[in-house]
């Protein structure tokens, strides 16, 4: 499936296996190929009806120091409000490896060429991208 990429078939199979999870007044956790009720009602609240897990952090996957990560971050954070885009914090975490949980937003209503040109902008490798049914897939960038 991700056979053309050059992102190593374990790091692809570590955001394959990655939990999503959405921060707010009603915390969820996206799993890539699973439908998420609590995303789709979600949707419902904001009027949309897509929506991508972005991170700025650890660029292509390259650990970065704490304050670089919370640069990066930011910086994400006030690309997305410049834009007037409605977001949630998050965190995505592998439920047993070492690699530390990276900061996250849910973006409600980026499409998705919005949502690749934003994780090619931010140097990542992969994005997660939920259209309207509401199931998380991996978008890989490389």
């Amino acid at each position: 499936m991700f056979s053309d990429s050059v992102i190593d078939s374990v790091t692809i199979q570590a955001y394959l296996e990655t939990h999503y999870r959405v921060h707010g007044e009603v915390p969820f956790v996206l799993q890539i190929g699973q439908v998420s009720p609590d995303l789709l009602s979600l949707y419902a609240r904001h009027n949309v009806n897509c929506a991508a897990f972005l991170t700025g952090c650890n660029p292509f996957s390259r650990a970065v120091s704490e304050p670089e990560n919370r640069e990066r971050q930011t910086s994400l954070g006030a690309e997305l409000t410049r834009r007037s885009l409605t977001f949630v914090e998050g965190i995505g975490q592998h439920p047993s490896n070492n690699w530390p949980g990276e900061e996250s937003f849910l973006v409600l209503g980026l499409d998705l060429e919005a949502a690749k040109t934003l994780g090619e902008r931010f140097e990542q490798n992969a994005i997660v991208w939920c259209g309207a049914d509401g199931v998380p897939q991996l978008i890989v960038l490389r």
